[in-house]
């Protein structure tokens, strides 16, 4: 007898408050064990998550699932001041149990620490396995890097130990060191485990994959790989299939043709004979209507078989899968080869980013990479814009590590910060580009959008509706409609919850881009795609050093 679901859909459908459609008549179920859940940008996973979590409740339709349900958000970094015990999700406890430490002996206290009288000490054991520690339970995100806080978020939800626990594109800003303790996490997790994600190695750790698509959830058993080579057969399948049913249908519609020449001749035929007077009016009228009786039928039949080879043909067709793909046009910037951008200090002797370089920082999480980025572009207070600025004038952004430092050299730059939160949650995609682009006409600002794929209500949207992937093309918007065009770009961590197609699409971009490059990623294969010259290596003393070849 096969085990219960962990999560049952029925006919679930969510609608956003401006009436645009999240999801839509979505029913399947998830199995117990690790299901990793994928599909292109936009398609709704991460809006699945959160109506399964509890974070948004349906518009319509049901669902059922087999226990608690504990939740990593996708845009957990956005959320600044949250403490590293909030994303362990002990606050409460812990403040609790400090509060009667303290003396106070309100019995609310005693309510929020429950059974929990040892939560420090289990927390300090978990937070020891990745590397921290006790003392920086009061730590904010602000303080700590994208992929530690990821780490922490989901040493909290073991820490749960929840029947049912959603993640969502969990390896977000991870170095290698920490996918491999997330694997270690994944292998041996606690309960049901449902995991969107684009990163193939993590998918590969799932016992079955799901598919969101066109509104249609399946579920496949195996890890990506095999339904990668299931899906592919069927698609060569269906193209197979789409190729004959054209085929059938050019045949009929042939046929239909010659037939009708045919009709058409022997209506010329009888004509001619009745006009010679080979045979009397009335037979030759009883002949007529009897051609014409017949003709009628013929075409009736030959028409209902072209029509089934058409409805055949959309049948094919329909299976026969068209995945748009982001179109990515970026502006020649004319950068002489001679011209500096930046130069970086810190390091056995200075570096100089110049001309169309390519250039990869990297570093293990929490070395200092994307607050170098900050500072590099002269924000504030930790907090980067996405996109072209101007407020750094040429030499006067500095960024300073303890021992390393950098110079901008141009104004001709744009940025795109890990966290993505330069943005308007509050405003449109379409208004958020136009913030940074104000003589771009409106018109405009909606064809780079459609190219980026947001298009009609999911560009009017406000930007906190947005999913990661959506939310990073508003972002990738701003850069690509600047004008004059950015020499410089400086991308930290461009892959994160993009598709497997997007990213090829972005590669493709860069490679065709001329102007420099300044890029933090741990994807290896991405940096590798993008013709990364040199690598600039933060080490966990601040210092730098560059080399010549990526790491292995």
């Amino acid at each position: 007898m096969s085990a219960s679901p962990a999560i049952s859909l029925h006919r679930l459908s969510y609608v956003w408050p401006d009436g645009s459609p999240g999801l839509r008549d979505v029913s399947g179920t998830f199995p117990t064990g690790r299901t990793g859940l994928t599909g292109r940008n936009g398609s709704g996973k991460s809006t699945l998550l959160r109506v399964i979590s509890g974070a948004l409740t349906p518009s319509s339709g049901t669902i059922s699932v087999g226990g608690e349900v504990a939740a990593l958000p996708q845009l957990l970094t956005l959320h600044r001041e949250t403490t590293v015990a909030s994303l362990l999700g002990i606050d409460r406890p812990l403040a609790g149990l400090r509060a009667i430490e303290a003396g106070d002996v309100d019995p609310r206290h005693f309510d929020a620490v429950g059974d929990d009288w040892d939560i420090e000490a289990r927390a300090a054991v978990a937070l020891d396995r990745i590397g921290f520690s006790a003392l920086d339970l009061d730590r904010s995100v602000a303080t700590v890097s994208g992929g530690e806080a990821m780490l922490i978020a989901i040493t909290g939800l073991r820490l749960r130990r929840a029947p049912i626990t959603l993640l969502d594109e969990p390896t977000n800003n991870l170095d290698r060191v920490a996918r491999a303790r997330l694997g270690e996490f994944i292998d041996d997790w606690p309960g049901t485990l449902l995991v969107v994600s684009h990163d193939v190695e993590l998918l590969e750790r799932m016992e079955h994959t799901a598919e969101l698509h066109d509104g249609a959830l399946t579920v496949f058993g195996g890890p990506f790989s095999a339904w990668r080579a299931h899906q592919e057969a069927e698609q060569a399948a269906a193209e197979q299939a789409a190729k004959a049913a054209q085929q059938a249908l050019k045949v009929e519609k042939r046929q239909r043709i010659e037939a009708e020449t045919k009709l058409a001749r022997r209506e010329r035929a009888g004509r001619q004979t009745q006009l010679g007077g080979g045979i009397p009016k009335i037979l030759a009228g009883r002949r007529a209507s009897s051609a014409q009786v017949a003709a009628g039928s013929l075409r009736t039949t030959l028409d209902g078989q072209v029509r089934a080879a058409q409805a055949a043909v959309d049948e094919a067709d329909a299976r026969v899968r068209t995945d748009e793909r982001i179109s990515i046009d970026l502006p020649d910037p004319a950068v002489p080869r001679g011209r500096r951008l930046i130069e970086f200090t810190g390091a056995e002797r200075e570096i100089v980013v110049q001309g169309p370089e390519r250039v990869a920082l990297v570093g293990a999480n929490g070395t200092g990479k994307s607050s170098l980025l900050d500072r590099l572009v002269g924000s504030r207070g930790g907090a980067a814009s996405a996109g072209p600025t101007a407020e750094a004038a040429p030499g006067g952004a500095l960024a300073q590590l303890p021992h390393a430092t950098g110079r901008l050299l141009t104004d001709r730059f744009g940025y795109l910060p890990q966290r993505l939160d330069g943005l308007d949650d509050a405003a449109s995609a379409v208004e958020n580009v136009r913030s940074v682009a104000p003589g771009t006409a409106p018109g405009e600002v909606r064809n780079g959008l459609a190219r980026l794929l947001l298009r009609g209500s999911s560009a009017d949207r406000p930007v906190g509706t947005l999913s990661g992937g959506e939310r990073f093309r508003v972002s990738l918007a701003r850069l690509l409609l600047a004008e004059p065009p950015a020499q410089l770009l400086i991308l930290d961590e461009p892959t994160n919850n993009l598709d497997l197609a997007s990213v090829a699409q972005l590669t493709d971009a860069l490679n065709a881009y001329r102007g420099a490059i300044l890029v933090v990623s741990h994807d290896l294969a991405f940096l590798a795609g993008i013709g990364i010259e040199t690598v600039i290596e933060i080490g966990s003393d601040g210092a730098l050093r560059a080399r010549g070849g990526l790491p292995e």
